[in-house]
Parts: structure tokens; C-alpha cells; sequence
């Protein structure tokens, strides 16, 4: 619940507060929103498995973005497009969280059923 609250409360700001950058920044931006996107799913996969710790997200948040801003300027200094190696990292990345999150939800009330199942005595062998 308090990941809708959140997610709604950071889209109310979104359109009610418009940022603008200027055109020389929107490479930075948008590889800096890409790499936020990649901690936030980063972030609900180990929230749902148990894994998650703060610190631990916060500093990959941060790294991530400095790390990606890092290559978008350095590419810029020598012509190469190089933000197109953190585009493809945390692209991939992403999906792989989806795909995690997706089969974490899909399957985690089946497993716990069958877990369950096998543990618990049927009673058909009871030898009373």
C-alpha cells in the first residue's frame, strides 16, 4: 500500500510541478530516469522476495545514475555515444526485474499451496 501512496503522490507532483531542462541536458535526464526505473524495479523484486534493505537500494540508486551520467559525459568529450551502454544495461536489466516480479506474483500463492501440501500429512498412511 505504501508503494501506491508513493507512486501517486509522485505522479500528483509530476503534473502539478513541470520541471524543464534545457535541451543540452535531456540525454542526462532521461539516462538518469532510466537508471531510476531500473533501481525501482531492482527495489520491488527484492521487496518481494524479503531482500530488501534500505541502504543497500539508496546507494545503488545513486550509483547508478552517477554511473550512467558518467558515461553519457564522457561519451560526449570524445564523440561516442556511449550513454547507449547504460541504455542497454539497465534496458536489459529492467526486463529481467519485470520478468522476476512478474513470476514472483504469478506463482508465489501456488508454491506456498503446494509447499504446504507436501509438508503437511495427508493422514492416508497414519498408523494409529
Amino acid at each position: 500500500m505504501l508503494e501506491l501512496i508513493g507512486l501517486t503522490a509522485g505522479l500528483l507532483l509530476g503534473f502539478l510541478i513541470p520541471l524543464h531542462f534545457p535541451a543540452s541536458m535531456t540525454l542526462y535526464v532521461g539516462v538518469g530516469l532510466l537508471a531510476a526505473l531500473d533501481s525501482a524495479l531492482g527495489g520491488m523484486r527484492s521487496r518481494l522476495k524479503g531482500e530488501f534493505h534500505l541502504p543497500i537500494f539508496l546507494s545503488g540508486t545513486i550509483g547508478n545514475a552517477a554511473i550512467a551520467v558518467f558515461l553519457t559525459a564522457l561519451g560526449e568529450r570524445m564523440g561516442i555515444p556511449m550513454y547507449l551502454a547504460a541504455v542497454v544495461v539497465f534496458g536489459t536489466r529492467m526486463f529481467q526485474n519485470f520478468g522476476e516480479i512478474r513470476r514472483e506474483l504469478l506463482t508465489s500463492k501456488p508454491k506456498k499451496d503446494k509447499i504446504k501440501q507436501d509438508v503437511e500429512p495427508s493422514g492416508e498412511f497414519d498408523t494409529k
